[in-house]
């Protein structure tokens, strides 16, 4: 096992990976900017080391700065949580070059399923159905060509592209000539690459994602799978597991995402996101070759630790859970808790947290790396924490939900709980009754 890790990332997920790594006796390294240097994650973490200014390009995705700072403490493996430097291969490969574990799948496997140009190559090859769409395009009149073919409203998708950035609706071909050339920089300013596919861009949907976990060698197993379908701005805000959908659909959507996975060798922890339509058909979207910010409903069901098996993977100690081990029982909510105000389009609302007070009790789990007195930056995402609660079936884990969002007190900048409550009394909701498009359909803002 390693004697010492680096982690290369903030917030919540930096915590949480400090967390295992100090029950499993492995040392941490954290790097921050110098607008974290009062975060959790700098006060716990064994070492620290700050890597630069607030601007994420000269800090978590400054690559010299990451790379000196793991070889300066003697880190043997550098954990990238999820987003910065995550899905990165060109990260991942110059870890490799300096005799330092990337622990996460391989450069190879992230390039051929990452990007979402090579995912739909690789899921047309292993026998999974995909939208309707194209391979990278280069010039508009390739687009618009493509788009009289697929039929509008299309989406044009950063290639490189996560998180829900880097995506954008076209509905008229007026609007493909104005925007394509927009997406394309807009592309290479996030993730350091134009390149852009197009998707039949489908108006309603179900978010289902399927977690992965393989040892590199070609042994690939589920943990079931995720429905993430309510979402702002193709970012999520609830995830559950297990999904609603009809056991069948279930299991053809497992068996195609683990096939996809083999394909490839992976190794480590992954996502396989599908959607599924009105009809109860199902199309691959794209594989995030990280750890989510949401496996934690599918640690809660399934009893694992995926930050362990991530680090025993990487490590060399293989994968030896078999399909057959993996025992999910009942049901897990997560609500992200943004420092947002959803009466105001979501607009993010940093500033200092005056008090804060987490829910509690049976079957109710924070990951968080707030406080009170802790002054939320401008600069990164809005996240302030997840809240998750487990119980045996779903109508109770949304009952214990609500108690919990009740329960929980962040005074200072606005949050999304208030919206959470309502969800949770919603009739919708409640039955399942899930798309994309629940927040302009189904709820009163």
């Amino acid at each position: 096992m390693f004697k010492k890790i680096l982690i290369a990332n903030r917030g919540e997920i930096a915590l949480r990976v400090i967390r295992t790594a100090r029950e499993m006796g492995v040392k941490t390294v954290v790097v921050y900017s110098t607008a974290d240097e009062k975060s959790l994650p700098v006060l716990l973490a064994d070492e620290s080391v700050c890597v630069g200014p607030p601007a994420s390009n000269q800090s978590y995705l400054n690559i010299p700065n990451i790379l000196s700072a793991a070889l300066m403490t003697g880190a043997e493996g550098i954990h990238p949580g999820y987003g910065f430097m995550a899905e990165n291969p060109d990260f991942a490969e110059m870890c490799r070059e300096h005799g330092i574990v990337f622990i996460g799948p391989t450069p190879e496997s992230m390039r051929a399923l990452g990007s979402k140009a090579g995912g739909r190559e690789i899921a047309a090859m292993s026998n999974v159905p995909v939208v309707p769409g194209t391979g990278v395009l280069d010039t508009v009149d390739d687009a618009l060509l493509a788009a009289k073919q697929i039929g509008y409203p299309v989406l044009l998708k950063a290639s490189a592209g996560g998180g829900g950035r880097g995506q954008k609706v076209i509905r008229t071909q007026e609007e493909l000539a104005k925007g394509f050339a927009q997406a394309q920089e807009e592309a290479r300013l996030y993730f350091g690459d134009p390149a852009i596919i197009m998707e039949k861009f489908l108006e309603e949907f179900r978010h289902v994602e399927v977690q992965v976990m393989g040892d590199g060698q070609g042994h690939v197993i589920h943990i079931g799978e995720r429905d993430c379908s309510i979402q702002r701005r193709n970012q999520k805000l609830i995830e559950e597991a297990p999904s609603t959908l009809p056991d069948t659909l279930r299991q053809e959507i497992l068996a195609a995402g683990v096939r996809l996975a083999k394909h490839v060798n992976y190794a480590g922890a992954g996502t396989l996101e599908f959607i599924v339509d009105r009809d109860g058909n199902y199309y691959f979207m794209e594989m995030n070759t990280r750890i989510q910010v949401e496996h934690c409903v599918s640690e809660e069901i399934s009893g694992l630790d995926f930050v362990k098996l991530q680090l025993e993977i990487a490590a060399g100690y293989g994968l030896k859970l078999q399909q057959e081990d993996v025992v999910l029982r009942g049901h897990a909510i997560e609500c992200r808790l943004n420092a947002e105000d959803p009466d105001k389009d979501f607009r993010p609302a940093a500033g200092k947290i005056d008090d804060v007070h987490f829910a509690g009790g049976p079957g109710v789990r924070v990951d968080s790396h707030c406080y009170t007195g802790y002054v939320i930056p401008p600069h990164y995402d809005s996240l302030i924490g997840k809240l998750i609660v487990h119980h045996d079936t779903r109508e109770q884990a949304i009952a214990r939900m609500k108690r919990a969002l009740e329960e929980t007190v962040i005074q200072g900048p606005k949050t999304t709980i208030p919206l959470y409550v309502k969800i949770m009394d919603n009739p919708f909701y409640k039955r399942g009754a899930v798309m994309t498009n629940f927040l302009k359909t189904r709820m009163e803002m």
